[in-house]
């Protein structure tokens, strides 16, 4: 699956057994091009099916992305947030956190006070922003967006059969084939809650609707009451 930020840049990569249309590179590929692409790039490795890399070249100054690791949770996080200051409060954070610190103590109170909600966790983030969360200590991956989708997620599978997020499209494309979609706005993607949720609706039900066979994009996700559109 594939996260996209405009301006943004990050790759991560998990392995999944699983069978998608007409991929075209392996997860490691997809990885070593983004780092030959970004000389600036750092990659970090955690454990043995899951890449992260990043950048800083040519971030937006108003929605900047921050790496950040804490107590075996790693962090990708691209955006701002408008309640930074009340939610480092409600944390009981200090002062100089930042927005992929707090994500990581959200994600933390979120698996630590099981069955808290995770749509309350996210609902309660206000700004532009998406983020990938990896878990070592328990192999989770919890990934969210935006309510509008300002800073926009893509996701897809790679040959060998990993779950890719970039920002990168053309990358994903070749990477991905078909099976590269637009992250819905407003939901996130949990291993250890099954799969894909609205956090706006977290009882409304998702369904992937197949593109046309001229589109890039294998499918695009609706949820109930509410279009999520791919572009």
């Amino acid at each position: 699956m594939i996260p996209s930020l405009p301006c943004g840049t990050y790759v991560f990569v998990r392995h999944f057994h699983t069978r998608t249309p007409s991929p075209k590179t392996t997860g490691a590929t997809l990885v070593n091009k983004f780092v030959q692409k970004n000389p600036s790039a750092v990659s970090v490795q955690v454990g043995d099916y899951v890449q992260l890399a990043y950048t800083h070249h040519k971030e937006s100054p108003l929605r900047p992305r921050s790496f950040g690791a804490k107590d075996e949770i790693f962090c990708l996080f691209q955006g701002s947030l408008d309640n930074l200051g009340s939610l480092k409060q409600q944390y009981g954070l200090a002062k100089n956190v930042n927005e992929v610190l707090l994500v990581i103590e959200a994600y933390k109170t979120l698996r630590d006070r099981a069955p808290y909600p995770a749509n309350h966790v996210v609902s309660h983030l206000s700004g532009d922003f998406a983020f990938v969360v990896f878990d070592k200590s328990t192999s989770t991956l919890f990934v969210a967006s935006d309510q509008v989708g300002k800073v926009p997620l893509y996701w897809g599978i790679t040959a060998d059969g990993y779950v890719a997020f970039a920002d990168d499209l053309d990358l994903l494309k070749g990477a991905c084939g078909k099976s590269l979609a637009s992250f819905p706005q407003g939901c996130f993607y949990s291993t250890a809650l099954g799969g894909l949720r609205s956090f706006e609706n977290p009882k409304n039900k998702i369904t992937a609707i197949p593109a046309k066979e001229e589109e890039i994009w294998g499918a695009t996700f609706k949820v109930e009451g509410a279009t999520v559109l791919a572009d």
